[in-house]
């Protein structure tokens, strides 16, 4: 099914006003010179770990230990990105690296 020429152009409106409204509305919530909020902080604190914590667990949810290969490329995977934070402190590295020994164990090993 093809939309119509109206349909593309809602869209495409659609999807520039969320994205503009994702951009602009917290410097209209929080403008400048005014305290950032305690829960705000809190939140800015908190919430990179929690998502972080929630990647690695959809990482391993559908992991099965005891059989196949007993998520050895996941595990190993896992590691690569944690040693390469540890070492580099850069983590789009990490996760690339990591990414990258998954795939090629994926791929050519298991």
């Amino acid at each position: 099914m093809t939309m119509s020429l109206t349909q593309q152009i809602i869209t495409i409106a659609m999807v520039v006003l969320g994205t503009m409204l994702t951009r602009f509305l917290p410097f209209a919530v929080f403008p400048p010179g005014k305290p950032t909020p305690k829960y705000v902080q809190y939140l800015g604190k908190v919430l990179p770990s929690a998502v972080l914590g929630l990647l690695v667990i959809y990482c391993f949810k559908d992991v099965s230990f005891l059989s196949g290969n007993h998520g050895i490329p996941e595990l190993i995977g896992v590691a690569v990105v944690a040693l390469l934070h540890f070492w580099k402190k850069k983590m789009l590295l990490s996760m690339a690296g990591g990414t990258i020994v998954y795939m090629i164990l994926v791929q050519l090993v298991f």
